[in-house]
């Protein structure tokens, strides 16, 4: 009977930490520029980049850049996470959030799932309307009309 527990408080603690390790309990969108991307660690290689937001401070009245850290494991989301460094594109960042940040996973909690470039804006042009002749018309004379 003990082992059977044992057993299964085993089973129970290593369901935890496989739930913890690879689940998340947030997911979200992020949008703006990659101003870095790097391979770091000296055992777990690991993805880890910085997201330019940039943004309006209401405090300051400034422009003041917001800077995002991120982690990013599958080679595919990589590639356009390479991709959109080198063009300098904005993209949005699909993410999840891990509950514990693990050595070999990266250094943030913040894990990249997809990359979508978004479309490039496209110049405004103003269009002025043709300007239409005005015909004069003379000033009727009130004392020749009677």
């Amino acid at each position: 009977m003990r082992k059977l527990i044992l057993i299964l408080i085993l089973l129970l603690l290593g369901f935890i930490g496989w739930y913890i390790s690879t689940g998340y309990f947030s997911s979200g969108e992020r949008a703006g520029t990659i101003s870095k991307l790097s391979e770091r660690g000296y055992i777990f290689k690991t993805n880890e980049g910085v997201l330019n937001e940039g943004g309006y401070s209401g405090e300051t009245g400034t422009l003041t850049p917001r800077y995002w850290d991120f982690s990013a494991k599958e080679d595919s989301v990589v590639e356009k996470l390479k991709m959109a460094l080198s063009t300098g594109e904005r993209i949005t960042l699909h993410y999840q959030e891990k509950f514990l940040k693990f050595p070999w996973n990266g250094d943030t909690k913040y894990f990249i799932t997809d990359v979508t470039f978004l479309p490039k804006p496209q110049p405004v042009q103003t269009v002025i309307p043709p300007v239409q002749e005005i015909q004069a018309v003379a000033p009727v004379d009130s004392s020749v009309v009677k």
